[in-house]
């Protein structure tokens, strides 16, 4: 089994920035090859994609919204993962999850069913 925790969500203001981090532990060696992604979930909403990253961090896809705004990255040393968030909007409050895959058949995935593993969620709140 692993595990995925995320830190670093909070209140901030519009236009200011955050950074989520997500910490695997467990079983790490059966994802640290494999694509990571961070998804979120706005109260009312379906839980949307946000960004993934394949596991060499050559390979990034972004949510539109995001994109030029947020940058994922990785440690597989460390096993941890990020996304750096800048230029918040009132629009991106929601529970932020991290998740990790293990397909060998895709590098990077929008898809929540690709993903075996989730974290419990930081809460973002952004206000105007």
């Amino acid at each position: 089994q692993v595990q995925l925790v995320e830190s670093g969500g909070g209140l901030v203001q519009a236009g200011g920035s955050l950074r989520l981090s997500c910490a695997a532990s467990g079983r790490t060696a059966s994802t640290s090859t494999y694509a990571k992604g961070w998804f979120r979930q706005a109260p009312g909403k379906e839980r949307e994609f946000v960004a993934a990253i394949s596991w060499t961090g050559i390979t990034t896809i972004y949510e539109e919204s995001v994109k030029g705004r947020f940058t994922i990255s990785r440690d597989n040393a460390e096993n941890m993962v990020y996304l750096q968030m800048n230029s918040l909007k009132p629009e991106d409050t929601a529970v932020y999850y991290c998740a990790a895959s293990q397909l060998a058949t895709i590098a990077t995935s929008r898809r929540p069913q690709d993903y075996k593993y989730w974290g419990q969620g930081t809460q973002v709140t952004v206000s105007s």
